[in-house]
């Protein structure tokens, strides 16, 4: 099976039944990528396919074959940051730090599809989105963080929101 991750040609041979989140865990030792609840419920295993956010604990690995897989360690590195990731420090984002990956794979996923303009169930039109800490939230509701840093998540990606705009 071949496909990119974090910007590389990748090569494996899963077994059929491994999803994508114990292919990035075992098979390539990308261990940011965590492992919550396994049934898609927490989001702790956030990764971005061809640019989309998804649960890597529940899609197959081999349903990715020739997909673009990107995962925390190809956000950014310690002396260069991603901007969510300097904001979650800035911000405080993080308490335990277990969800943090997720959390920023997903805000960075949030972050794109609000400037496709893809509006959300509490959007109020669907033609202009107000970047509300309800849509935020609501955005960002498949991430739980059991610390309860939620707040400082919030205004972590809404200070990377404002400086891109």
């Amino acid at each position: 099976m071949h496909f990119t991750v974090n910007g590389q040609a990748r090569e494996a041979e899963p077994d059929i039944r491994a999803s994508l989140l114990d292919l990035l865990r075992e098979h390539l030792a990308l261990t940011g990528t965590k492992k919550g609840c396994d049934h898609g419920q927490c989001g702790a295993c956030t990764v971005l396919v061809n640019g989309r956010r998804i649960n890597s604990c529940l899609t197959l690995a081999v349903m990715h074959q020739d997909d673009d897989i990107l995962t925390i360690e190809g956000l950014g590195s310690a002396e260069n940051l991603h901007p969510l990731q300097a904001a979650f420090v800035k911000h405080d984002g993080f308490q335990c730090g277990y969800c943090t990956p997720g959390q920023i794979c997903s805000a960075v996923g949030m972050l794109d599809e609000v400037a496709k303009g893809w509006p959300s169930h509490v959007s109020a039109s669907l033609t202009e989105i107000e970047f509300s800490d309800e849509e935020i939230s609501e955005r960002m509701s498949g991430n739980l963080c059991r610390c309860s840093a939620y707040p400082n998540i919030v205004d972590a990606i809404r200070d990377v929101s404002e400086a891109s705009a």
